[in-house]
């Protein structure tokens, strides 16, 4: 969940209609003028979690043992979140969405195969705020270089960010939670749920193709232009960072402990751009927000899980391995994230879920994962997107997005749930 206000120089530059007055030099404005809504968002979590903490609300041992699941999850959020970004910066998004839509030749249902194999991949490989933070930009300035509405390739981003983001424990927060807690392997971890995710993907296509891509709704166009061919300014710069990026990839698949792989990608890519180009390297990569973030959040999390939040969730979920167990599960998940956040939801679910019920935990996972796709706060992910696609001067219709997102949400959610019923 990557949080750096920064983006890459994008495929002939960003989608702006609206040229925001020019903000006065860094060094005049106060430390906290310089804050964005999110910062505020994510220090005052934290402070509302220590206050938790302090006033006796949530023991001291307790919110210890939370941090200290969190280390080994922070640092890969830490070390993933500056792989992505310098992979950004070394411009090999760009490249790949040039090359994509050259290869797709002017046709719309090519084109639109490859941005949702796309956004796919990158959500399963880097996480789903690579997709929604790094790819977005990408996404949206190749919709200008086509000459196409921006609004059908930002809905593939948004969505598949999040209905993309089952496969891998790199994929999301959540996977990494729900793996450690039933003690699976990435490999094995992937090997529950390829299924799961293969039917996510394809009715989230599917969805994406009625609402949003086809002739009708995409403004009417036969063909796009296509663009000229992209090569980077620094090719030895991009040659380091695609290695990086499938090194982890691999690391990860065969067994390295992910805070291992992601570290080693980062500090390779690190010493590539400290040799090629240090400019880009600063302390705005580290992802400082998203870190306070989730320290915050799973502090409040216990604390209100103490307090009859448990309760609650007991109730809705029950304690079923079957199939009723995980429709319950899989629906509260979803439920709860659009009305709060899915973060939070899945904590709060795994909390009361049996520790031997792991068909039931899969289906909140999937619930929690698939479906926060309605409202704009439903994923942290979605959330950042959106402000992405506000700066780049792109309108979302909220109505649009929602109505369409619950559409999205039941059908992907019956569909991956029965799956896993099926393979499980």
């Amino acid at each position: 969940m990557s949080t750096s206000e920064r983006r890459p120089a994008a495929i002939n530059d960003p989608v702006e209609v609206t040229q925001p007055p020019e903000d006065p030099p860094v060094g005049r404005r106060s430390w906290w003028r310089r804050l964005h809504i999110l910062d505020w968002i994510a220090l005052g979590l934290l402070l509302i979690g220590c206050l938790c903490v302090l006033s006796g609300a949530l023991p001291v041992a307790d919110a210890r043992a939370s941090i200290t699941r969190l280390v080994p999850l922070l640092l890969f959020l830490g070390s993933v979140i500056i792989l992505a970004e310098l992979t950004a910066a070394a411009e090999v998004f760009d490249v790949i969405a040039t090359r994509l839509s050259i290869i797709g030749r002017g046709h719309y249902p090519l084109l639109f195969l490859l941005c949702v194999a796309l956004a796919s991949t990158t959500t399963i490989a880097l996480n789903l705020d690579t997709t929604a933070v790094l790819l977005t930009p990408v996404i949206l300035a190749l919709a200008t270089a086509l000459g196409i509405p921006p609004l059908p390739l930002a809905m593939t981003t948004v969505w598949l960010s999040n209905t993309a983001s089952l496969l891998l424990p790199v994929s999301n927060l959540t996977n990494l939670l729900a793996a450690d807690r039933v003690a699976l392997s990435p490999s094995q971890f992937a090997g529950q749920m390829w299924a799961p995710q293969l039917a996510s993907i394809l009715v989230t296509a599917g969805c994406l193709w009625i609402w949003y891509w086809r002739r009708g709704r995409r403004g009417g166009q036969l063909r796009y232009e296509l663009p000229q061919r992209r090569t980077p300014a620094d090719r030895p710069l991009f040659v380091v960072a695609a290695a990086a990026c499938l090194v982890f990839v691999v690391g990860i698949l065969v067994g390295v402990p992910i805070g291992v792989a992601s570290s080693i990608s980062a500090g390779v890519l690190l010493i590539a751009f400290l040799v090629r180009d240090r400019s880009r390297l600063s302390f705005s990569l580290i992802p400082w927000r998203l870190l306070v973030f989730v320290i915050g959040l799973f502090l409040v999390i216990d604390t209100l899980g103490r307090h009859g939040l448990g309760d609650l969730i007991q109730a809705v979920v029950g304690a079923d391995d079957g199939a009723l167990g995980a429709a319950r599960a899989a629906g509260a998940g979803a439920g709860l994230s659009n009305l709060v956040n899915n973060l939070p939801a899945y904590v709060a679910g795994e909390a009361i879920v049996p520790p031997d019920n792991h068909l039931q935990l899969l289906a909140l996972l999937i619930g929690t994962n698939v479906g926060p796709v309605i409202t704009p706060w439903a994923s942290l992910a979605t959330l950042l997107w959106y402000e992405r696609c506000h700066a780049a001067g792109v309108k979302v219709p909220l109505g649009r997005f929602m109505w369409t997102g619950a559409i999205l949400a039941v059908t992907a959610l019956a569909a991956s749930v029965g799956v896993l019923l099926v393979v499980g």
